[in-house]
């Protein structure tokens, strides 16, 4: 059962990337869109993710609750050393939220919007940004359980170039998703052609941040080469994620836009294979090259027996009608 257990954990964490991230991916792109064009942007968000958008954070919180129950040692040590940037992502959660629901549903409509909207599209910003630097921070190896000062304990643990990189890079990866997302929401040839060329300001940053990952890791002795390209299963994921770039753009210049969310979710899932598989089972690098891995710190038989059912029967239950949710609000108005 503990794989069942871990399965759904990886799961969890992608899918929360795929979905939530082109959530937060559709603020970053009103972000960067200019005042003449941002109510044209919003109203196509609406229409893709206002149903949704919510239900998104069930990946978060299912994640969570399984290092809570499973991997205690793991929550302790991410929750303790990383709770800085855990509550500024957190806030960000929670401030995009509220910014969404009242920008939208408020029944006074004065200048509070443009606060609002303002809240909405840089937390949507620093959300996954700082989510990206918790993932980072669990690869750095600078996670030090035996920090004598609050600044060695608590915020060198991920104010380090590499954890930034991969914020940054994570930001751009959700602006990419959303904007290749929204493209077949798009009612105009006009709206599609903008939101193309957000893609590709998008594709840029992630290339040029992505690189910054690269360089950082060799700067600061994270083995991410070694994981990438010397492993034969990270170098094939990547060579795919390349492919599925080149034939996400062909397609896309083809104006063949039905499989384009396909194949943007594959090559960020492949990016995410790379990275983790030689890796994995370790879940955290700490300074000193000590690893704090799944199988070592999962918790007792029968904890993770019952987690496991729990985890199964309810996927029976909820991902049925989360499909359908999905369907019945991605259909097309008459």
């Amino acid at each position: 059962m503990e794989q069942v257990v871990i399965i759904f954990l990886c799961l969890a964490i992608l899918l929360y990337f795929l979905l939530g991230g082109a959530d937060f991916g559709a603020g970053i792109i009103e972000l960067f869109t200019s005042e003449k064009n941002r109510s044209k942007t919003r109203n196509t968000m609406y229409h893709a993710i206002g149903p949704v958008w919510e239900a998104n954070h069930m990946w978060l919180i299912i994640a969570i609750v399984i290092l809570f129950v499973g991997f205690p040692l793991i929550y302790t040590t991410m929750s303790v050393h990383l709770h800085i940037p855990l509550a500024i992502m957190l806030i960000g959660i929670i401030a995009r939220g509220t910014a969404f629901v009242f920008r939208h549903y408020d029944a006074v409509k004065d200048n509070m919007q443009a606060v609002y909207n303002q809240i909405f599209v840089y937390s949507s910003f620093v959300t996954p940004l700082f989510l990206g630097i918790i993932a980072g921070s669990v690869l750095s190896g600078q996670i030090d359980l035996n920090a004598r000062n609050f600044a060695d304990a608590y915020v060198f643990s991920w104010l380090n170039w590499f954890s930034i990189s991969v914020g940054l890079f994570t930001t751009a990866l959700c602006g990419f998703l959303a904007a290749i997302y929204l493209i077949g929401e798009c009612k105009t040839e006009e709206d599609k052609k903008r939101f193309i060329k957000k893609a590709e300001y998008m594709n840029i940053a992630a290339v040029v941040f992505g690189a910054m990952v690269f360089f950082s890791a060799a700067m600061e002795n994270v083995p991410l080469m070694n994981w990438v390209v010397y492993n034969k299963v990270g170098l094939t994921a990547v060579s795919l994620a390349s492919l599925s770039l080149v034939l996400l753009w062909y397609l896309l210049l083809k104006g063949k836009i039905k499989i384009l969310r396909l194949l943007a979710g594959f090559q960020v899932t492949m990016i995410l294979v790379a990275i983790s598989y030689a890796h994995f089972p370790n879940f955290i690098r700490l300074k000193g090259g000590e690893v704090i891995s799944l199988y070592t710190t999962i918790g007792p038989y029968k904890t993770i027996q019952s987690l496991g059912w729990a985890l199964v029967l309810g996927s029976l239950l909820i991902l049925p009608f989360l499909g359908y949710l999905f369907y019945k609000f991605q259909q097309k108005e008459e």
